[in-house]
């Protein structure tokens, strides 16, 4: 009853998400998978299975993932659930898919301690080709092949800079802070441009 009533809230005042925040960032196009215990996150997930509905995924900035409410960044993703399973009493594995980024403009906490954040869609970005993609998309496509295509969400577009920049924002061993700085980022040309720097300094690009 409470998440159907957030649903009915946001379609019209708005739009009002239950938040999951994380030690880690979710991209739009990435697929995370997650062991869910907390019973505030499991009637969340439930809920969004029943009601084909989303949720917010938020890279920590005060706080923990386990036990009282964390402080979520202002800017995140909204996920929804692709795939799940409970082969063991009291742990709900779930694949957690990325669609759009959002900004989070309030928060509260409910009675059994789950964020719910108003927020505002952020659009997506204009597609972008500029003179680093040809590289960076190919560095890419050796990533996938390697881990495998179900690892990424469909579709694989190695001919979007946006896409591009998201999937080396989340394979590369950079810093959360700095993964969050590119989430934050509206510029797909910038942002390309700034990880395809980060290639080459690795020398994880060919001469």
């Amino acid at each position: 009853m409470l998440f159907m009533n957030i649903l009915s809230a946001g379609s019209r005042a708005g739009e009002t998400v239950p938040i999951f925040p994380l030690s880690t960032v979710l991209f739009p196009g990435s697929r995370l998978p997650l062991k869910i215990f907390e019973q505030r996150y499991m009637d969340m997930a439930k809920a969004c299975l029943k009601h084909d509905s989303p949720f917010g995924v938020c890279l920590i900035r005060e706080g923990a993932e386990v036990g009282t409410p964390a402080v979520p960044e202002a800017v995140g993703c909204l996920a929804r659930l692709a795939e799940w399973d409970m082969d063991t009493v009291g742990i709900l594995k779930v694949t957690a898919e990325g669609l759009e980024r959002f900004r989070l403009r309030e928060t509260r906490v409910g009675p059994a301690g789950l964020i719910l954040g108003d927020i505002e869609r952020i659009a997506p970005e204009p597609a972008a080709q500029p003179a680093e993609l040809a590289e960076s998309a190919a560095f890419v496509r050796k990533v996938v092949e390697a881990l495998g295509p179900a690892r990424f969400a469909p579709p694989l577009r190695y001919d979007d800079a946006s896409w591009v920049g998201f999937r080396l924002a989340e394979i590369l061993p950079l810093r959360m802070a700095a993964k969050q700085k590119l989430l934050e980022l509206t510029d797909p040309v910038a942002r390309l441009g700034i990880l395809h720097r980060f290639l080459r300094e690795q020398g994880l690009l060919p001469a």
